[in-house]
């Protein structure tokens, strides 16, 4: 039995924006891993956003092709739409992330070259992404967007901003000789640990089935992540940065900023980063507390 024209053209726009995106990223990771380059903890951050965009992107091909989307037991297009908007600023983090790391002091040549293009084909897996929520989202169905609307894209930016921290402190020499620092990691998993619940209790269906009003739970957990990151902020402030609690106030003091041919971003430089990402998920999430404060105090 034939589908129709309309279903038909949107099967093969999405087969050809999958196989698009199977392409990019495994290009991506297969030519860093000929560098050499990923072998270090940010890094290995970059190798395993393209891993796992491809392990993810066949799966859900495989699924299609053979129509199993009936087993998922979330909406399909639900999932599409958001594992794709998470793709997108996952593979766009490592687009920067990557050659920011690594162009730079890799020596002109083949590997030079593998490093260029590893890169360029990142930046066409965040747009393949992209062009497939703008896709999904156009086409006429009960489709909402969560993902585009402020409470779903604040959803999103906490999110992302987590993973990219978390690619950061992936150098574990960064905080596991301080208890307090361990407590920023800790507060930073609970919050990426809560927001990923949240999002699978609106994809599931399950939001109205809590014991309180949805917006309330949004609204609690934004008031419990505002205070994990407040103290995180304050904690890697002080242990990282404040010589009475053994910080290095000056990136000068980092041995590791002195060898720039092997480290273009040094210890203290990931330090640095952290403590500003750290700031801005904060501001995301009172953002967030904002909106849910007024649409459950506020609204008629």
């Amino acid at each position: 039995m034939s589908l129709p024209s309309g279903l038909a053209s949107a099967t093969i726009k999405g087969y050809f924006l999958r196989l698009l995106q199977l392409l990019s990223t495994c290009l991506a990771f297969s030519l860093v891993a000929t560098t050499g380059t990923w072998r270090e903890t940010i890094g290995n951050w970059s190798m395993f956003i393209w891993c796992f965009c491809f392990v993810v992107t066949l799966l859900t091909f495989i699924v299609e092709l053979c129509g199993l989307q009936f087993l998922w037991p979330f909406s399909w297009d639900d999932f599409l739409i958001n594992y794709a908007s998470y793709s997108t600023l996952l593979c766009l983090s490592a687009s920067i992330i990557y050659p920011t790391m690594y162009i730079q002091i890799v020596p002109r040549g083949s590997s030079w070259n593998h490093a260029i293009a590893a890169t360029a084909f990142s930046c066409l897996a965040s747009v393949t992404y992209a062009t497939e929520v703008a896709w999904i989202c156009a086409r006429p169905s009960h489709i909402t967007c969560y993902v585009l609307r402020m409470p779903g894209l604040l959803k999103g930016l906490e999110n992302f901003v987590a993973c990219v921290i978390f690619g950061f402190i992936s150098n574990t020499s960064l905080y596991l000789h301080q208890p307090a620092l361990v407590w920023c990691v800790a507060a930073y998993s609970i919050c990426l640990f809560l927001g990923a619940v949240a999002l699978l209790l609106y994809l599931g269906g399950y939001s109205n089935k809590l014991p309180i009003c949805f917006p309330i739970f949004l609204l609690g957990l934004a008031l419990l992540s505002i205070f994990l990151y407040a103290s995180a902020l304050v904690l890697w402030l002080l242990y990282q940065f404040d010589e009475n609690f053994g910080g290095q106030p000056q990136r000068s003091s980092d041995v590791s900023c002195h060898h720039q041919l092997t480290h273009l971003v040094c210890t203290w430089d990931q330090r640095l980063v952290v403590a500003i990402l750290t700031a801005v998920n904060l501001l995301i999430y009172m953002a967030d507390l904002v909106y849910w404060a007024r649409w459950v105090f506020v609204r008629d």
